[in-house]
């Protein structure tokens, strides 16, 4: 059974599967992704974030859980690729604003 996802929460795993241009669109001007200890500030950050990881490994995600939290929306995943440790469960920490994210953590 599908997930009821938000639809931009919905947009970005639909995005994740393409290039770092269709991720950003996804994100507001001032959004945060903290993502492997790292953190990128805006759009043109978020999108070199997601071109370098498409680069660097080949990977499905498939959201199947998904809960509201102290005003985020958290979504776990099972990413599997060609990454150390495939597969592995993700947790997805969305804050969002209006019909973009504003906010991305990217967690164990």
């Amino acid at each position: 059974m599908p997930l009821d996802l938000p639809e931009s929460i919905s947009l970005y795993f639909a995005a994740d599967r393409g290039d770092g241009e269709a991720v950003a669109r996804c994100f507001t001007d001032h959004a945060v992704v903290k993502d492997e200890g790292q953190i990128y500030n805006g759009l043109a950050a978020i999108k070199q974030w997601k071109t370098d990881a498409s680069r660097k490994y080949t990977y499905t995600s498939v959201p199947f859980a998904c809960e509201e939290k102290d005003g985020k929306t958290i979504v776990t995943s099972r990413l599997t690729g060609n990454f150390p440790g495939s597969p592995v469960d993700l947790r997805y920490f969305f804050g969002l604003e209006g019909n973009k994210i504003a906010f991305l953590e990217i967690s164990l």
